[in-house]
């Protein structure tokens, strides 16, 4: 049985409201199937849903959908149904969907499909756990099948961005995982134990460690890692060498006469006396 979407309060941000921006450079282009007349405007709609479901850092000529676009070619399935077609593939799975949390993939979808970021953290929430009970089909199916996709893109427009004033576009953020799934990973490996404590105990070999530690870091924890020191080993050893050192008596007897030093003459090239009128 799976459970209802939660509810949540749309906070007022601003692509729910039309905007008045004059065009420029960052005004989303719409790329409508009814508008297409040739294979070109065929080829520049697949090239739009690639660059905004794939990103452009998947679109590579082994991670085209061939059987989507020839479908989509002969207008056997609309704009929408090649949309959906993208999600559900085995390249979003493990390329975007297997290697990110819940939270962070209910991000990037919606800003995928439906042009826009999450509300609040209770909207993660709520298609996080659509995500935990329907899977990642089912959570595609409903953002497609929602009235708000109905209302912006329908079935004959790819997905864009629908408002942007900061940051990187959508489709140029790098799908692959965050930080913390990179330190979770590692974590994991190395049971919960510290890069110090497995460099130092033995409990995982140099070889394990770098497989979830780049060999630069490495190299430069390697060197941070001091010898260990005897504090009280080596304050007995100096008081020890002090106690048994020898210091030469170099004190001068008072009856000895000292060196003087008698004063010499010196010619200078020219005599001068402050005071004294030279003729």
């Amino acid at each position: 049985m799976s459970i209802p979407l939660l509810e949540y309060s749309p906070s007022s941000q601003n692509q729910r409201v039309e905007g008045y921006e004059v065009p420029n450079e960052d005004t989303p282009t719409i790329y409508r199937l009814s508008a297409a007349i040739d294979d070109t405007d065929i080829d520049a709609i697949i090239w739009a849903a690639y660059r905004q479901i794939f990103s452009e850092h998947l679109i590579i000529k082994s991670n085209r959908q061939n059987f989507l676009e020839s479908q989509l070619r002969n207008r056997a399935i609309n704009v929408r149904d090649f949309i959906r077609g993208l999600g559900k593939s085995e390249v979003f799975r493990t390329q975007v969907a297997d290697i990110n949390s819940n939270y962070r993939l209910v991000d990037i979808i919606l800003k995928r499909f439906l042009g826009r970021a999450a509300y609040n953290k209770d909207e993660e929430i709520a298609w996080s756990i659509v995500i935990a009970t329907k899977g990642l089909h089912g959570f595609i199916d409903a953002l497609l099948d929602s009235d708000e996709y109905q209302q912006n893109f329908g079935d004959d427009i790819v997905p864009y961005q629908r408002r942007r004033f900061k940051d990187r576009p959508f489709n140029l953020v790098n799908p692959r995982y965050n930080n913390y799934w990179r330190d979770r990973q590692t974590l994991n490996f190395l049971g919960g134990r510290s890069f110090y404590s497995a460099r130092t105990t033995g409990y995982a070999s140099k070889e394990e460690i770098r497989r979830v530690i780049p060999s630069n870091f490495l190299a430069m924890a390697g060197k941070l890692i001091t010898e260990e020191r005897n504090y009280q080993r080596i304050t007995a050893s100096v008081v020890s060498q002090i106690k048994d050192m020898n210091i030469p008596d170099n004190s001068r007897e008072g009856g000895t006469p000292q060196p003087t030093v008698k004063p010499t003459a010196v010619a200078l090239p020219y005599r001068y006396l402050p005071g004294t009128k030279t003729t």
